[in-house]
């Protein structure tokens, strides 16, 4: 087990070495050149075209809003908090910057998968809208394609209980047992009661549940962080300085904190930024393929306001919090990193918004996840196989909560990674696509 761990370890670290890093980095560039920044000019309309499509009667399964907060009840997880710490740890705070960038151009990679997830999507035999990587490539690159299709299909019904499952049931049991000294498999078994009167719902409930928690939790959250940096202020733009100084220096080595090589805030910021708001790894056009909407542009402007709300509000609000309270020289990592920064900024407090927001964003994950899970099975096995899906999912949940998961986070990195490769090739060959359709648009 010990060699197979280290195999994992290995893998991990060439999947998401400087060749993937630049890949998801350089589609997203290539796009937002090829679109004229046309996601960065049309991000407020964005907002606007959003809160005026809350209700339409349009084809699809659910609103626009409720297809965005559906892809944000997946992102909106772990490393929103946990993640954002551990970038900070391992590359210092120049790996916030790199962060910004990655969602910066990950908007271009999000409003992309989004266009084609509406333009290629599919009715199922049960006449559900389904779309996605898989769909795109199928029906936009044709059947000679299909292998390109399956692979992904595959990969994304398997990284699903990693990423989406068992490493969010890990996550919310330990911070559970240590905050309020509750048994592990207890937790488990809450999670997935709460998890079944959701899911097997199906999209509608999902999306129901996502529309109202996701809005919710997102708002107190950052307005816990806000009240931390209301209280630090004055240390603001030293922060900012300190982030876009380390972005491009070395970090030094200072209190418990080691030191950080450039490469390293390059490496760990880009790589959690894309674990963070998952541009480019296809999971969100899975969603945004069941919106109700005859125009796959406006949804795509809708999508992209994932990339933006993620990283660029809820991940940053957690930096500063660590930047300015000085914690992210104190040697912790993880979300023990972002419980002691926020319990510095608000002493007997912040712990609890920390433990509550790990806890709503991994359970809004799961949900959200395991629609994208059911949808790449369903492709590959048709629709026979998403009862039996979500029994599966179910059991998984009580697993990762009392399991030890060294080897389920390398594995669900690992596999991460390779759903991205499939997804990233199908949005450089449709890109022609994409780019037409954004031309029409606006002409029109």
């Amino acid at each position: 087990m010990k060699i197979f761990e280290e195999l994992l370890t290995q893998l991990s670290s060439l999947v998401w070495g400087p060749v993937m890093l630049a890949f998801l980095l350089g589609v997203g560039i290539f796009l937002m050149i090829g679109l004229k920044a046309f996601p960065w000019r049309y991000t407020i309309k964005a907002f606007v075209l959003l809160w005026g499509n809350r209700e339409t009667d349009q084809k699809g399964e659910i609103s626009p809003f409720q297809a965005l907060m559906t892809s944000l009840s997946a992102t909106i997880g772990t490393g929103n908090i946990a993640g954002v710490a551990t970038a900070i740890a391992l590359g210092g705070p120049g790996a916030v910057f790199w962060m910004w960038m990655t969602a910066l151009f990950g908007m271009a990679t999000k409003y992309a998968e989004a266009v084609l997830a509406v333009k290629y999507r599919e009715i199922d035999e049960d006449g559900r809208y389904v779309g996605g990587p898989m769909y795109y490539i199928k029906n936009g690159l044709g059947e000679k394609w299909r292998w390109l299709a399956v692979i992904f299909a595959m990969l994304g019904a398997l990284a699903a209980f990693g990423i989406g499952n068992m490493v969010q049931a890990n996550s919310v049991a330990d911070a559970v047992e240590s905050m309020f000294q509750i048994p592990v498999w207890q937790t488990g078994l809450v999670m997935t009661v709460l998890t079944a009167a959701v899911i097997l719902g199906g999209l509608g409930r999902i999306a129901e549940v996502a529309s109202k928690l996701v809005p919710t939790m997102a708002i107190a959250y950052i307005a816990g962080a806000l009240l931390v940096i209301m209280t630090h202020l004055d240390q603001v733009p030293a922060a900012l300085l300190l982030i876009v100084s380390s972005a491009f220096t070395e970090t030094a080595a200072v209190g418990g904190f080691t030191g950080a090589a450039v490469w390293a805030a390059i490496r760990f910021g880009v790589a959690r930024g894309v674990f963070s708001n998952e541009a480019g790894l296809g999971s969100a056009p899975i969603a945004h393929a069941a919106a109700k909407t005859n125009n796959p542009v406006q949804q795509g402007m809708v999508a992209m306001l994932g990339t933006f709300i993620d990283t660029l509000i809820v991940c940053t609000m957690t930096a500063l919090v660590i930047v300015i309270t000085g914690a992210w020289s104190s040697g912790e990592t993880g979300a023990a990193l972002s419980t002691l920064a926020f319990n510095a900024g608000i002493p007997g407090w912040g712990g609890y918004i920390v433990v509550f927001g790990l806890v709503v964003f991994a359970f809004t994950t799961i949900l959200g996840w395991s629609y994208y899970g059911e949808r790449c099975a369903e492709f590959l096995f048709g629709v026979k196989v998403i009862w039996p899906y979500r029994v599966l999912w179910l059991c998984a949940i009580p697993v990762g909560a009392m399991g030890k998961l060294s080897i389920i986070w390398l594995m669900a990195d690992v596999l991460n990674g390779l759903m991205a490769i499939p997804n990233l090739i199908a949005l450089g060959l449709l890109s022609p696509v994409i780019f037409k359709m954004t031309r029409e648009y606006l002409k029109q």
